[in-house]
């Protein structure tokens, strides 16, 4: 018999920790000793830095910001809804990119001022306000999608 954990288990722990569980509220949950998580974490942890290294000189052309979801979604998670925040995401987005992109944003003005910052004239940013519009679904109620 494996002493390895199910991935169904694993996927349960590697949850609770991104929601910010404790190590020992997630052993009582889940019965798996902390040792055992902590292990886990650590070999997501490295998982992730590989990964991280490995995402750059990406050759992406159209590329939505999509902030408000991720807002609504983790609400104070996500950073703050400034333009120090939009910086930093916007910067670290650029320093990616191995050509001009197209950019989509969500209607958060900070985005539109951050991708000035962050990639200069090197691309084009878009502000889509109208989330039928945004999701391709035509609502015939603003200037981009009458009559279309």
């Amino acid at each position: 018999m494996s002493n390895t954990l199910s991935t169904d288990k694993q996927i349960v722990i590697i949850a609770a920790l991104a929601e910010g569980s404790s190590i020992r509220g997630i052993e009582r949950m889940t019965g798996v000793h902390r040792d055992t998580i902590m292990r886990l974490g650590v070999k997501i942890g490295q998982g992730c830095t590989r990964l991280d290294e490995k995402m750059r000189n990406l050759p992406c052309e159209d590329i939505q910001l999509d902030e408000i979801w991720g807002y609504v979604g983790k609400k104070n998670k996500v950073g703050k809804r400034d333009a120090a925040t939009a910086d930093a995401f916007v910067g670290d987005l650029a320093s990616r990119l191995k050509n001009r992109a197209q950019i989509s944003t969500d209607g958060l003005k900070a985005y539109i001022d951050a991708v000035e910052r962050g990639f200069g004239t090197e691309t084009t940013c878009h502000r889509l306000t109208c989330w039928p519009h945004y999701l391709g679904i035509i609502c015939r109620s603003c200037s981009d999608c009458s009559g279309v």
